[in-house]
């Protein structure tokens, strides 16, 4: 029988909504973005589990257990035998079982269907353990996907993955259409005061310390100036510590004497919410602390709504906010942070010189244009590979 011109079925595997986890969130905005592509049916998900008790939608067509090893072999099985063209593999070495991960190993290696790894995470210095996985995993992929164009040369000099079988493509940002920024300020009556911003899970590596810090030197000179930190505690974080950062954060509020320039949204933001907390600031920070980070969703998000940045210059932010994009700051330096805060404040010909930039980049990375680039990925290894492991007979 000629499959040739049916609909393909594409199964992620991933984390899913409504698990708070930002890998959960891409590959919720890849499928939507999948449902409105011709030449595929509607995706599926088989949902990676850490013991949370989730009301999952039908899209979830079976769960694994993390830390429950027959699950991995059971769902492997289980595609094998279905009609799935393709399987998409969320990459992050903390949503698997085992050692780094390693329980997802026997399940791509069971597998007879062909599949795309996405990594969201490339080490430069893996541990052994780390540095088998991926290697192992891309060997048996017919892609991998990495989302800075940094980490090519590290799954090529580091992982020793051929090139060809490397594509890179940018982290999606999801278009919402909202007012302006004047008039989101106006809605969450911030008046015409100068808004700084991050948002995201909590979490001690994200640096809000450095900038609250540099918060009390630029508004003694600009002291309408307001520091917006958008979102709550990261799940696991809080299941670990509670609130001890957020407390440690809004006592340094309090000390130094910014509890009129330092805002604390402590929710859980809708897509919608994040995008008008975005639109509506005129800087727009991550401080963090990682130097060797490679991909940061949030300062995707930024990027691709035209966002003035200032950041410290971990990996990803290096790499995305070259050529005059936005301002690097030193890492765990509030001076810094607060040198360029006021280098921007201070001059607004040159915010507007950046945003342009930005947005110049931030438009190719909607996710109505990165989806069109997986489904060219996944056409053309439907139609490379074999039906191995299934019956001609």
């Amino acid at each position: 029988m000629n499959h040739s011109n049916r609909n393909k079925n594409i199964v992620f595997l991933s984390t899913s909504l409504p698990r708070e986890c930002g890998i959960a969130t891409f590959t919720q905005d890849l499928l939507d973005e999948f449902t409105k592509l011709q030449g595929f049916n509607k995706p599926h998900v088989i949902a990676m589990n850490n013991n949370g008790n989730y009301r999952y939608t039908d899209q979830v067509m079976r769960e694994i257990n993390q830390h429950q090893l027959s699950d991995y072999i059971d769902a492997a099985e289980e595609i094998n035998q279905s009609d799935t063209d393709l399987l998409v593999i969320q990459h992050e070495f903390g949503i698997y079982g085992g050692e780094s991960g390693e329980y997802l190993l026997q399940f791509t290696e069971r597998l007879h269907v062909p599949y795309v790894a996405i990594f969201h995470t490339v080490l430069t210095n893996p541990t052994p353990k780390q540095h088998e996985i991926i290697t192992r995993i891309a060997a048996g992929s017919v892609k991998v996907v990495t989302m800075a164009q940094s980490t090519v040369d590290d799954l090529i000099s580091v992982y020793h993955i051929n090139a060809s079988k490397i594509a890179f493509i940018h982290h999606g940002v999801p278009f919402v259409k909202t007012s302006t920024r004047a008039e989101l300020k106006t809605q969450y009556k911030f008046g015409e005061r100068k808004i700084l911003s991050t948002f995201g899970f909590l979490s001690p590596g994200k640096g809000i310390e450095y900038a609250i810090e540099a918060m009390s030197g630029v508004v003694k000179q600009h002291p309408d100036a307001l520091y917006i930190i958008w979102g709550k505690t990261h799940p696991v974080v809080k299941q670990e510590t509670g609130e001890v950062y957020r407390q440690k954060l809004t006592g340094l509020v309090h000390e130094l004497g910014l509890v009129n320039n330092v805002l604390f949204v402590d929710k859980l933001l809708t897509q919608e919410e994040v995008i008008e907390s975005l639109v509506m600031s005129d800087i727009y920070m991550t401080p963090y602390l990682g130097k060797d980070q490679a991909v940061s969703g949030t300062l995707a998000y930024g990027v691709g709504y035209g966002r003035v940045i200032i950041s410290t210059p971990y990996r990803y932010a290096q790499e995305m906010l070259a050529d005059g994009r936005g301002l690097l700051a030193e890492f765990r330096d509030s001076a810094s942070l607060e040198a360029c805060i006021l280098e921007l404040l201070d001059n607004p010909a040159k915010v507007r010189d950046m945003e342009q930039r930005t947005q110049a980049l931030g438009s190719t990375m909607m996710w109505s244009e990165v989806a069109k680039t997986y489904a060219a990925i996944f056409q053309d290894k439907i139609a490379l590979s074999k039906p191995a492991g299934r019956s001609v007979i």
